[in-house]
């Protein structure tokens, strides 16, 4: 199983919006959609 780190994200409440419909979109928790969306910026800077 991986580790997972806990981190405390503060973020504009338009922008918490705006992520949790999109989670919601693709059937994923406002969590796993941050973190599958910093994964994605990370493959796609060649950094991962």
């Amino acid at each position: 199983m991986m580790d997972k780190k806990k981190i405390l994200i503060r973020m504009d409440s338009d922008l918490h919006e705006s992520i949790r419909k999109w989670a919601e979109e693709d059937f994923r928790s406002v969590n796993g959609q941050i973190e599958f969306l910093l994964d994605n910026a990370l493959k796609a800077k060649g950094r991962k």
